[in-house]
């Protein structure tokens, strides 16, 4: 049929397909229905079919892919952007939709929270401007303090412990100090109040404030991007006799304290003019790294090379490297779009997808490490937003912070977590991506 005729009588026959479980499946007849529905009344329209089906069934919302894009318009609008003939029965697949269903209660810090890592289940790992980092458990239970760093912690992250042993937790920290510091706790410690670890080794050698630090998968090295241009590359075991030295910390109270080994950097990787101020250690000898000269490089760890060196026009804050096949860039800068760049097309350095909902600088952008198309994003405009390859609209906004939001992570595989300068860790959970 032709959908450009009278909009009262328009119809569209359709068929609902999906891939999740059999408790969401519909019959899959095909059945008419105008087609000036939107994904809102489409939701409703399977939401009814579901609950003829089992009268138990509790509502909720669903997006709508039409040929592997979701649909934005109104199916009327979508199909002639498109150029889809209505002639035939449409298929339509519905998933869920991917907004967050709780928001917990925030973790209040001293003081900005500049940096976090949701990567390990069992924990949020946070650093602020308070010189402090922070280990929290679920419901706003902080359960360890780090204390160490002499300025503003910018950086921190997991790395991966060498067993599994939830007692032999290990994670890193950078700070405006110039230094890097490697703390190991028992993530089982009590939880009465919160344990106050010094660090197990230091890591010196950059000349300025330590901007950006990114652990190799194996754990066993951690890489570093600093306002003095370079990326420096560090060996990561508290007891290697290569690169440290052990030292007696200044003494307090009269007493010396415990001795720490102190570590050199291995190699430094030169080539940016300005602040490297993101770095991320995407595979066993690959580094990329954003700087505010405005490039985007990718390092070979063995030859201490750039393969890859890509003109942005923007300086840049934030890099995330993921997507498909783990090999798309998306990164954030100095204006409120997010970009992606799949650095495997051959000769064009083009971003893939724009998405330009942000009204202010973009600060952190990370990729959900099990979906090829889900990514999250923050900014200086106080907002989070989710975001999904196949639309250029934002899943959702998340609009919990009351001031600048300063990193975002994933967690668990179903929360967003972020921190701002409203000295607030956030927390939004139910996010069914998978």
């Amino acid at each position: 049929m032709d959908i450009d005729g009278d909009g009262e009588a328009r119809k569209v026959q359709v068929r609902f397909v999906t891939k999740l479980q059999q408790s969401y499946k519909v019959q899959q007849a095909s059945i008419s229905i105008p087609a000036n529905l939107t994904r809102f009344d489409l939701s409703i329209l399977v939401n009814n079919l579901l609950l003829t089906a089992n009268e138990d069934w509790t509502r909720e919302p669903f997006d709508f892919l039409i040929d592997g894009e979701l649909v934005r318009l109104s199916l009327e609008e979508f199909l002639l952007a498109k150029g889809i003939s209505a002639e035939k029965v449409l298929e339509i697949e519905y998933i869920k939709a991917v907004a967050p269903r709780k928001q917990e209660e925030p973790s209040l810090h001293d003081d900005w929270v500049s940096a976090l890592d949701g990567s390990s289940d069992g924990y949020i790992l946070t650093g602020c401007y308070d010189g402090f980092g922070r280990i929290w458990k679920a419901g706003g239970i902080c359960t360890h303090v780090l204390d160490g760093h002499s300025a503003p912690v910018t950086s921190v992250c997991n790395l991966m412990p060498k067993a599994d042993s939830i007692a032999d937790q290990v994670v890193a920290t950078g700070s405006k100090d110039r230094t890097l510091r490697l703390w190991k706790f028992d993530e089982e410690d009590p939880i009465d109040q919160p344990k106050k670890i010094t660090s197990v080794k230091i890591l010196r050698g950059h000349t300025s404030a330590v901007q950006s630090i990114s652990g190799k998968l194996s754990g066993d090295m951690v890489c570093s991007g600093s306002w003095d241009c370079t990326i420096n590359l560090w060996n990561t075991s508290a007891n290697d006799n290569d690169d440290s030295v052990s030292v007696k910390k200044r003494k307090k109270g009269g007493q010396d304290e415990e001795s720490l080994s102190e570590g050199e950097a291995l190699t430094t990787l030169v080539g940016h003019t300005q602040c490297v101020s993101s770095v991320v250690w995407a595979q066993h000898e690959t580094i990329y790294s954003g700087s505010w000269d405005h490039s985007i490089r990718r390092w070979d760890v063995e030859t201490g090379k750039d393969s890859f060196n890509m003109s942005c026009g923007k300086a840049i804050n934030c890099l995330s490297i993921g997507g498909e096949s783990s090999a798309l860039i998306a990164a954030g800068g100095s204006d409120p779009v997010l970009r992606v760049w799949d650095p495997r097309k051959p000769g064009t350095l083009s971003p893939i997808f724009q998405f330009s909902s942000h009204n202010s600088w973009i600060s952190s952008c990370k990729w959900h490490d099990k979906s090829w198309y889900h990514l999250v994003s923050a900014s200086f405009d106080g907002k989070v937003m989710l975001w999904d390859l196949r639309t250029a609209w934002p899943l959702a906004v998340i609009d919990t912070h009351g001031d600048k939001v300063l990193c975002a992570d994933w967690w668990k595989g179903d929360s967003v977590i972020s921190g701002g300068a409203d000295s607030k860790l956030c927390i939004s959970s139910g996010v069914p991506v998978l």
